[in-house]
């Protein structure tokens, strides 16, 4: 993270570089990204900007000199390839894992000030001397989440790491490492060579959003009194109702359905298994 940079237009963005080297949070890694997977991410992030979709933007790629050794299909054949450094942008970068590892640490001072720094910053419609700041915060990433994961639903897009580290509490699309553009609809369709067990096929992808909604949720226990954690339960279980609506209505809009109608789903539902078919 390089720091906070402010435009001619008053926005703020966080500029980070990706594939730079080491970090003291690189763990056992080389802190290295190659050139192919890096033209990837500048593509994409900035096509997932202009389909709507709220997303990290790329500023700028640089390619480097120095060479940097991958086993791109997990089969042992590691081979040299040509490093590359993206300046990429993001409103925040935090993400659910940055409050799971507080509370998994028992930083629980910390985790309180990191959370009132982030509401602070990017949900201004929530009062910081509102007792109920952590529910709000809560119920907010919950629909956001759930309307991001339908908009990805909605143009094919299959995230191929959708853990709780890859998962902005801004509800932004973030960490383009393996991902992929379903060509037809297939329910089972990973894009992660990785992924043997097809845990992040584009089909999961909602439940995913709701096991890492529920570790957030853990991860805020401990700042909630009972009567809160009781409501913070009731507003997950509405997620899947929340994801449903939103997709619904997306892919109404696509095929220009007007009103409401009982046979809309079910119409939505034929036409995708025709793709599948076909």
């Amino acid at each position: 993270l390089l720091g906070v940079y402010t435009n001619r237009h008053g926005e703020r963005w966080e500029l980070q570089l990706k594939g730079s080297g080491k970090t003291p949070y690189s763990r056992n890694g080389d802190g290295r990204a190659v050139l192919r997977s890096s033209v990837r991410e500048f593509l994409c992030s900035e096509a997932m900007h202009y389909l709507g979709i709220p997303t990290s933007r790329a500023a700028s790629l640089v390619v480097s000199d120095d060479d940097v050794w991958r086993d791109q299909f997990y089969n042992g054949n590691i081979k040299k390839e040509r490093g590359a450094v993206v300046l990429r942008l993001a409103k925040s970068w935090f993400r659910i894992g940055s409050l799971e590892i507080l509370a998994h640490s028992g930083e629980l001072d910390l985790q309180r000030r990191l959370l009132d720094f982030i509401i602070q910053e990017h949900f201004p419609s929530i009062a910081l001397n509102d007792s109920n700041r952590y529910l709000e915060f809560f119920s907010t990433v919950v629909s956001e989440t759930a309307n991001l994961i339908a908009l990805w639903m909605s143009v094919g897009f299959a995230h191929g790491v959708c853990n709780t580290d890859n998962f902005s509490l801004l509800s932004i699309t973030i960490d383009y490492g393996p991902f992929g553009f379903m060509d037809s609809y297939d329910p089972n369709f990973v894009p992660n060579t990785s992924d043997d067990e097809g845990r992040y096929k584009i089909g999961n992808q909602a439940n995913v959003g709701l096991f890492n909604l529920s570790k957030l949720l853990q991860a805020l226990k401990p700042l909630l009194d009972p009567r809160q954690k009781q409501l913070a339960s009731q507003i997950l279980e509405g997620y899947g109702e929340r994801y449903y609506r939103r997709f619904t209505e997306l892919f109404k809009t696509k095929l220009g359905l007007l009103g409401e109608n009982e046979d809309d789903i079910d119409l939505i539902a034929f036409l995708l298994k025709v793709s599948l078919l076909c």
